[in-house]
């Protein structure tokens, strides 16, 4: 077994009301900073021990599948390191 991190990354889906952005990008607007777009995301790093990186991908996927994102409105990506 190897020791990895999975980093998944969970935001709302283009289109869903995303109330924390847009707050969040308005205040920054007045701040004087120009943006197109912003949009909030949540990132959950599982440190877990797998047979091979792929091993650990999918297992995070799954996770992010069953509890970490509801696919309905979220969208989310799974990076995998392996740790020192």
């Amino acid at each position: 077994m190897t020791a990895y991190t999975a980093t998944v990354t969970v935001r709302l889906k283009r289109g869903v009301l995303d109330p924390e952005a847009e707050t969040t990008k308005r205040t920054l607007e007045r701040l004087g900073f120009d943006l197109d777009g912003l949009r909030s995301a949540d990132r959950f790093e599982l440190d877990l021990d797998a047979d091979s990186e792929a091993d650990a991908a999918e297992r995070a996927d799954e996770m992010a599948e069953r509890l970490l994102a509801n696919p309905t409105i979220h969208d989310y990506t799974v990076d995998v390191t392996q740790r020192e």
